[in-house]
Order: structure tokens, then C-alpha cells, then sequence
């Protein structure tokens, strides 16, 4: 009897366990299962955490997370971006589905088995999928934020009523392709959503050469010349120029430009075409000779010159040499000695033609501004690189270092006065200046060409001045002086 009721107890409870953990299994099944339905623990997709999520949960999660707003600062200004507007796309269906892959791809029991034993599945992290159009963004930068922020340098000014200029301020430019990639980094980011845009500091402009312009006719109609002045300025690394003209504080025009007494500054015309046609090896003699004509203006070392250009025709060729250049009113018809015949008697050139301005140009020698300015700008180029129209028009005759000498032989020019008078002390300026006594014993003409080197950059000034009564020197030389000292700021704004 005893052992039927106690087979009885051990049999009920038996079933007890059984309908226990079955229960329990099928309990666990039905958590797993619904787990299973969601993404694991741990695992992220595109950086954002996503675990016990549904894949629709996790989709609206990761599109509230990237189509957040970029916080950008610039300049002082915050503004928002928004990521759409640059272009930039999140792929979600292929996140998902790596994701989904991850979550369901493993063995069921497996799985299940794990989570009975409570072991934590491997953290899984789903990389970002997205697309960012740099076309897009780099438009945005440029129309949106460079545009509105960027501060452009102001240019220095000149002082008006002096020879110097007001420093420019610098400026700052969006650093466009630090700012694609800093934007770029930001836009993949779940988290690091607010940037800071970096810049790049530009230096303050130099005044335009149309302030530049403004000055110096502003500096020739203050001051107490009021005569005839022809003004030619030519900027040796940009080739732009400066060309005016100012008869009695009135502009006039510089078409045809207005022809001049070169009185001696055609020496320079002169030792370049003995170079051309007797070539650049001189013996001692010549050398002296040729430093005597351009540092010292010489006469009869000039003629001594035009004399080995040739016997009777030197002059002649001279003019030939400049017309081949396309200086057309430039020329010399005789030599310097007193009775010297005009070799080219009533010569009818551009410059000297025109009905409306008169500068009783020396029948024997004449030239323009701007055709000697052009002059000494060719032979500034030939030395430098071999270019410009005496290379041209002459090359199996002039060379770099044919040019460079006649550059050495101008520099011995040491008047101190004129266009030297304008620059710093030290500074190289080969020049040749030039003025002569009328037949009344009055001077009329004055003028200065030379190339001046400076560290903002080396230029070309060709200045000639022309007084129907009197050029007096004590108001001639400081207009030349204040003219080349606009100039030479203009060119070094810093050291001015």
C-alpha cells in the first residue's frame, strides 16, 4: 500500500517538472524569439546603438540622427547646415540589411542555446553607408558662407596732396578644402555634429594703378610747375603703364605721343646701337669711352662713339636701329659738335607732328616718353630673360649680357637728383638724364629715364619736361623727385 502511494507522489511530481520546463522552454522560446525580432545588444549601425530596436525603430532613428543639422561657425557667425542641401545621402536599406543579416543570419538554436546559458553575443557595428556630393558642398561653401563672411583685404590708399599711401588692411578667405573635408567628417559623424571653419589670411592689396595714376597727376597739378610734362611708367613684372601728358595743369592726350628734345638721354639710343652693330667685347678704350658718354654725358666721347658705329652715317644708323624697334619718333640726325650737319633735315615723326601742343623739339635729336620708356623696358627684359623687341629684332646681336652691360654702364649715371632723387639711398637706378641751354641761354627741357630696382618690384620711368619761358630747376627736379617717390611707395607699400 505504501509503495503504490509513494510510486504515485514520485510520478506526480515528476510531471510537475516536466510541465515546468516545458513551460519555462516555451517561455524562453517566446522571449528569444521576440528578441531575436529586435537588434542585439550592442551593435550599432553607422555609429548609432540600435540595440533592442525593431529594424523600422532603428531606420527612423538613424534618419533623425544624420539629417540633423550641422553646426558650423565662421567668422564670428554660427549658422546651421542642413545636410540635405550639400548633397549628402544616408543608405539605409543596405545598413538595415547588413543588419538584418547579422541578426538573423546565425543558427536559431544556436542562438537560443546562448541565450539559455544568458552568454552575450559579439558586439556587432554595421559601417556607415552615405554619399556626400563635394560639387554640392563646395558650392554651398562658396555661394553661401565665402560670399556672405569672407572679408576681402582693403588696398592701401594714397594720401592724397603727398607721395605716400595709407597701409591696406589684410583680409580672410574661407579655406575651401578644409572646410569640404572638416564638413565632410562632420556629416558622416553620429555625434561630433558642430565644426568650427578655418580661414586663410591674405595679405592688404597693393592701391591699383589707376590710384597710382590719380596721385601722380594729382602731384604734377599741385605743384608750381606749369609747363609741358610728358609722364611714361611701366610696371617691369605686370607690363602695365602709366602714360599722361600735362600742359599748363590741363591733361592732354598721348595719341600720338608728344616728341621731345632728348637732348641726353638719346646716348642711351646711341651705346645701344653700337652695340648691336660692333658687339658687346670692348677693349679698354672703348669701355672708358662708353663711361664717359653715359656717366659723365660726354659730347665728344659721343661722338668718338657714333664715329665707330660709322665714319660718317653713325647718327643715321642710330635712328635706322630704332625705327627696326618700332620707336618711329625717335631719331638723331647729326653729331653733338657745334656745326655738326643735320644729316636728317625737317624730319616728320608722330610725335612731332601734332597741330595742338608745341615743345620746340631740337630738329637735330627727339624721342616720346613712351618710346624710350619701351626702350629701357626691352633692354630690361633682354638682361633678365632674353625677351622683349631688341632680342627680337636683333638676335644674332644682342644677348642677355649685351644688355646687362649697357644696364652696368647706366648705372655709372650719378646725379643724385631726378629720378634718383626719389628713392631710397642705395637703391640701383640706371638712368640717363638730360637738359640743355637754348640758343638764349635759358633752360627749356628736362628730362630723366632709368629703370629703378626695388624689392616690391622693378619698374620703368621716363619723365621729359618742357617750359616755353623757363624750366627752373628748383621746381622742375622736386616734381621729379615726388613723382618717382609715388612710385617707388606704390611698389613698396611696407618700407615706404
Amino acid at each position: 500500500m505504501r509503495n503504490r502511494n509513494t510510486n504515485t507522489i514520485l510520478r506526480g511530481v515528476s510531471i510537475l517538472f516536466l510541465l515546468g520546463a516545458f513551460i519555462l522552454t516555451v517561455v524562453s522560446l517566446i522571449t528569444f524569439s521576440r528578441q531575436r525580432n529586435s537588434y542585439p545588444a550592442g551593435m550599432t549601425i553607422g555609429g548609432v546603438p540600435v540595440d533592442g530596436l525593431s529594424p523600422a525603430e532603428a531606420s527612423q532613428r538613424l534618419l533623425e540622427v544624420y539629417t540633423s543639422p550641422i553646426e558650423a561657425e565662421y567668422n564670428g557667425a554660427v549658422f546651421h547646415i542642413d545636410p540635405g542641401a550639400v548633397g549628402f545621402q544616408v543608405d539605409i536599406e543596405t545598413m538595415l540589411a547588413a543588419a538584418d543579416l547579422t541578426r538573423t543570419g546565425g543558427s536559431f538554436w544556436g542562438g537560443f542555446w546562448d541565450f539559455l546559458w544568458n552568454r552575450t553575443p559579439p558586439e556587432s557595428q554595421i559601417p556607415l553607408s552615405a554619399t556626400v556630393s563635394e560639387e554640392r558642398l563646395r558650392e554651398f561653401l562658396g555661394n553661401e558662407i565665402a560670399s556672405r563672411y569672407d572679408q576681402p583685404p582693403a588696398p592701401a590708399q594714397p594720401i592724397p596732396g603727398g607721395t605716400s599711401f595709407l597701409p591696406g588692411a589684410p583680409g580672410q578667405t574661407l579655406d575651401l578644402d578644409r572646410a569640404v573635408l572638416i564638413l565632410t567628417n562632420a556629416l558622416r559623424s553620429p555625434s561630433n555634429r558642430s565644426v568650427t571653419l578655418t580661414f586663410n589670411q591674405t595679405t592688404a592689396a597693393r592701391p591699383t594703378i589707376e590710384n597710382l595714376e590719380i596721385l601722380l597727376k594729382q602731384i604734377v597739378l599741385t605743384s608750381n610747375f606749369d609747363g609741358l610734362i610728358g609722364f611714361y611708367m611701366m610696371d617691369l613684372q605686370t607690363g602695365q603703364e602709366i602714360h599722361f601728358a600735362i600742359n599748363n595743369k590741363q591733361e592732354i592726350s598721348t595719341e600720338p605721343d608728344i616728341a621731345f628734345t632728348a637732348s641726353s638721354t638719346i646716348k642711351v639710343p646711341i651705346v645701344a646701337s653700337y652695340l648691336i652693330n660692333r658687339g658687346s667685347n670692348l677693349d679698354t678704350t672703348t669701355a672708358d669711352i662708353i663711361s664717359r658718354v653715359l656717366g659723365k654725358s660726354d659730347n665728344s666721347a659721343t661722338d668718338l662713339v657714333l664715329e665707330r658705329i660709322d665714319t660718317t652715317n653713325g647718327p643715321i644708323i642710330v635712328t635706322q636701329n630704332m625705327e627696326a624697334l618700332g620707336l618711329n619718333s625717335t631719331f638723331l640726325g647729326g653729331m653733338f659738335f657745334l656745326g655738326a650737319p643735320n644729316l636728317l633735315p625737317g624730319r616728320i615723326t608722330p610725335g612731332n607732328s601734332r597741330p595742338d601742343v608745341f615743345s620746340d623739339p631740337d630738329p637735330y635729336s627727339q624721342t616720346t616718353p613712351a618710346e624710350m620708356g619701351i626702350l629701357l623696358a626691352d633692354i630690361y627684359q633682354c638682361a633678365k630673360n632674353s625677351g622683349g623687341a631688341l632680342v627680337a629684332a636683333f638676335p644674332d646681336k644682342i644677348s642677355p649680357a649685351t644688355c646687362q652691360l649697357l644696364i652696368d654702364f647706366m648705372a655709372q649715371d650719378k646725379l643724385g637728383s631726378l629720378i634718383q632723387g626719389g628713392v631710397p639711398d642705395g637703391t640701383l637706378v640706371p638712368h640717363k638724364h638730360g637738359y640743355v641751354l637754348s640758343r638764349d641761354g635759358i633752360m627749356h627741357d628736362t628730362s630723366d629715364v632709368g629703370i629703378v630696382y626695388s624689392p616690391g618690384g622693378d619698374f620703368v620711368l621716363s619723365i621729359y619736361t618742357y617750359h616755353p619761358v623757363q624750366n627752373i630747376w628748383d621746381i622742375t627736379n622736386p616734381l621729379f623727385v615726388d613723382l618717382t617717390k609715388a612710385v617707388y611707395n606704390y611698389f613698396n607699400i611696407s618700407v615706404q
